[in-house]
């Protein structure tokens, strides 16, 4: 059975299956959603589709809502054109239990996927009309915090940036390019109101989308692409909101054994693909239980009763201190020192990683040690708790399918809030020098950018949008000659652009710098984890 609107008329397969369904009419909910759109999302991929849209689907079901969902991605429309498209914009969501059970549901709040590009004629179209509808209330984002860098290493714009500046709106190719473009269209066409919710995993998601939307539309207006009017539309927060928000699901890359579980029941053509983007998605989602998101209640034009759907709504820093708690603390910082370390040493899965003693401290000393104490308490989830149940249920579950390989991604784009906001809590209350772990995770971050793993063999390396100019910094240092190291992380560490610091105006770089040369010998990773 195949998962189209066709395949979903035969109820008695996914229910034989335990699989749960729309409880709407979704034929209906797609007209009214495409005569009166809500809500827009960039960023089609597994997040988004795993966790975001089931709030939707969740409001639909117990008719809190009477429309769902459009998708738009900028970055691979083949996700559009292979996942979407030929599925009906469905997604089958498979929860991974730490038991190896499953929990399925069939979500299918998404209206409708779009590429969003003016390179695709009809879509840009849609998009722009979607953008013109005073009933459109937020436009949400999971593009990754990549997703909203303008600049590379030097500070500059990116080429496709500038390229984007001098050719104008109707040309937008850059994420946030695009988005402009259409909110420019938004306010040519009668200025309606409107939030723009970044639910991205990183820092201030809200001010980043902002300052980079913001950063674009001055440029615009300077090469006479919009009007002043248009910059000071987007910057009136009673017109155009920029909520913050903090969010958290794990969302890994499918598994083959849930392919091959699904093959065999007779769900038919749920094989992962791989786009020539190097996007790897299936028509399902597998993912923990766990969830949370916390959203600034901050919405011009009203908004979906998420509350209902399980969100935190509350005031900005409400959200900014859940966020702290999470990305600075209980779990990002822990993920990207797993990752990097894992690479190392020929872990494939974050779960495995988690039996690994040395590893396990690692982790353990950064979250409750170096991070825990300086975390404000959020009020609404209790740190201590939260920590616990990553670091004793979230990632040591074994059907868990997630990779190291697939956290080290865009590591450069998460030092700077993952260990950064921990390393300027402590300068500020004087005890930076007892920190072991965090100088310990970035040494090794950097002795992974050498493409070479802890015994002297060739690895890949995660695709990061600083990755040439890093390793070009790093090209005189050799595997088996710590000497080479002298000198050569001295750029990198005292980079603001990187660590939001100069790490040398505090007592992290000389750590960094011996941990580094103690790694470039076989066998240095893992002794360099044993001495702390």
């Amino acid at each position: 059975m195949r998962l189209t609107d066709k395949g979903l008329a035969n109820r008695t397969f996914w229910e034989e299956r335990n699989v749960r369904l729309p409880a709407y009419d979704r034929a209906a909910m797609r007209e009214k959603t495409m005569k009166e759109p809500v809500w827009v999302h960039f960023g089609a991929g597994n997040i988004f589709r795993g966790f975001i849209a089931g709030l939707q689907q969740r409001l639909l079901n117990e008719g809190a809502a009477d429309r769902g969902i459009i998708a738009a991605e900028t970055f691979d429309d083949e996700i559009i054109d292979r996942i979407y498209k030929p599925f009906d914009s469905l997604t089958l969501m498979v929860s991974l239990k730490p038991d190896g059970g499953t929990d399925r549901e069939v979500i299918a709040s998404l209206a409708d996927g779009l590429k969003a590009s003016p390179a695709f004629e009809e879509d840009w179209g849609r998009l722009k009309a979607i953008f013109e509808a005073p009933s459109l209330q937020m436009v949400s984002f999971t593009i990754t915090e990549k997703g909203y860098a303008l600049r590379d290493l030097k500070g500059e714009y990116f080429p496709v940036v500038q390229a984007d500046i001098q050719d104008g709106p109707e040309k937008a190719r850059h994420a946030m390019s695009i988005v402009t473009a259409l909110m420019r269209h938004r306010y040519v066409s009668g200025a309606a109101p409107i939030a723009l919710v970044s639910m991205d995993n990183c820092s201030h998601n809200g001010e980043k989308l902002r300052n980079s939307v913001m950063e674009i539309a001055g440029e615009w207006v300077k090469a006479g692409f919009a009007d002043e009017g248009f910059l000071n539309w987007l910057g009136n927060e009673e017109k155009v909101a920029f909520p913050w928000s903090m969010i958290d699901k794990i969302t890994p890359r499918p598994a083959e054994s849930i392919t091959a579980q699904l093959a065999e029941e007779g769900f038919e053509d749920m094989a992962p693909i791989q786009t020539a983007k190097h996007t790897f998605i299936a028509p399902f989602v597998n993912a923990e239980i766990p969830q949370y998101l916390v959203v600034e209640d901050r919405f011009p034009n009203g908004r979906p009763a998420l509350e209902k759907a399980g969100v935190y709504m509350t005031d900005r820093d409400t959200v900014n201190k859940t966020e702290r708690m999470k990305v600075t603390t209980c779990l990002n910082p822990l993920h990207t020192a797993l990752a990097v370390c894992g690479c190392l040493l020929g872990y494939t899965l974050i779960a495995d990683e988690m039996k690994d003693p040395d590893l396990k401290r690692l982790v353990e000393r950064i979250g409750y040690t170096e991070g825990l104490p300086v975390v404000t308490d959020p009020g609404i989830i209790r740190p201590e708790a939260f920590l616990k149940e990553v670091l004793e249920q979230r990632l040591p579950n074994p059907f868990m399918p997630d990779t190291p390989q697939r956290i080290a991604c865009d590591t450069s784009q998460k030092v700077p809030i993952r260990f950064g906001e921990t390393i300027k809590s402590r300068m500020k209350d004087g005890t930076a020098d007892m920190l072991e772990g965090i100088p310990l995770a970035i040494a090794a971050w950097l002795r992974y950018l050498l493409a070479i793993d802890d015994e002297g063999k060739e690895i890949p390396v995660s695709p990061d949008p600083m990755q040439a100019d890093l390793q070009a910094a790093l090209s005189g240092v050799t595997f088996g000659k710590p000497e080479t190291a002298d000198g050569a992380l001295k750029p990198i560490l005292s980079n603001p652009v990187i660590f939001a610091t100069n790490l040398y105006e505090t007592p992290l770089a000389e750590k960094i710098e011996r941990n580094f040369r103690e790694m470039l010998v076989p066998g240095g990773v893992r002794e360099s984890l044993k001495k702390i």
